[in-house]
């Protein structure tokens, strides 16, 4: 799914998105939006329905922030208290003890420059592809991440240990901890990363990165992740978002990247809609 650029918000995107249940779950708890100027996933928690319910009730809460050109901090931080009240308060049966992660970046506009907003809590996770370098944005907010900071894990340790789902703030789950946030200048090529934990813990570091390099659509790219990680043992959902930002507002004007680099939809991928959640929200009644 692709956006032209416009002249009206501080970064014009192309995005794709794409989700799977996997090979071992039953549900897929997973939730996103991709509609700008937010680009969200969540990774829900707390066994049959209930992380399905956490994780579509708080991106509904984000979905209000759809259609804006930009969003401020203050906006995502209000919508973040929104939602956590509302999956707090998934009444008993219906998403008790439920929560979820949250990860990803809203278009945001400091002093007429556009920004990628992130936002962060629990162990999803947002990356960077910007002029040749991949880098993670978010930090994991998990019990290994902790031992790392430590000095107690390497890398190569973390992703054998098996204290790696253990996450250390979350949307409900009991969690009042507030989420990370960032603001990162945008350059015109940006290409942006955001997935659950079943892309990260299938693809290694490198893997992830070359895919990023090899497909030019966002689409494309995102399809092709996902489809990995479920090759490569699907042991959990799966949720990709790319974003590529093809024009950027700045102090000096407008940057936009050169027409032919602009990357075609493929056709082949034209059945999925980047630019809607997929599935409905919470239900009636259901809290949130």
């Amino acid at each position: 799914m692709s956006a032209e650029p416009t002249r009206l918000a501080p970064i014009a995107v192309a995005c794709g998105a794409m989700t799977d249940t996997g090979l071992r779950r039953r549900l897929n708890e997973d939730s996103y939006i991709a509609s700008a100027p937010v680009f969200l996933v969540a990774d829900g928690m707390g066994g049959h329905q209930a992380g399905e319910v956490a994780s579509a009730t708080a991106i509904d809460e984000f979905a209000l922030l759809a259609g804006r050109d930009c969003v401020s901090v203050d906006e995502l931080r209000d919508a973040f208290a929104r939602a956590r009240a509302r999956v707090d308060a998934l009444p008993p049966g219906g998403g008790a003890s439920a929560g979820t992660t949250l990860t990803g970046v809203a278009i945001s506009d400091v002093d007429g420059e556009g920004y990628w907003l992130t936002i962060n809590v629990g162990d999803s996770r947002t990356y960077r592809l910007s002029e040749g370098v991949f880098e993670q944005i978010s930090v994991d907010h998990s019990v290994v991440q902790e031992l790392i900071d430590r000095g107690e894990l390497d890398e190569a340790q973390a992703t054998r240990d098996s204290r790696r789902n253990v996450i250390t703030r979350a949307i409900g789950a009991g969690s009042d901890a507030e989420a990370d946030y960032w603001l990162i200048p945008a350059e015109v090529g940006d290409r942006i990363l955001i997935c659950s934990d079943g892309l990260s813990n299938e693809l290694t570091w490198d893997r992830i990165d070359g895919i990023l390099r090899d497909e030019t659509h966002p689409q494309a790219a995102a399809t092709r992740l996902v489809q990995e990680a479920v090759q490569h043992g699907g042991r959990d959902n799966v949720t990709v978002i790319v974003v590529d930002a093809l024009n950027v507002a700045s102090g000096r004007g407008a940057h936009e990247a050169p027409a032919d680099t602009v990357p075609a939809f493929p056709d082949e991928d034209d059945d999925m809609d980047a630019d809607t959640r997929p599935r409905a929200g919470a239900p009636a009644g259901g809290g949130f």
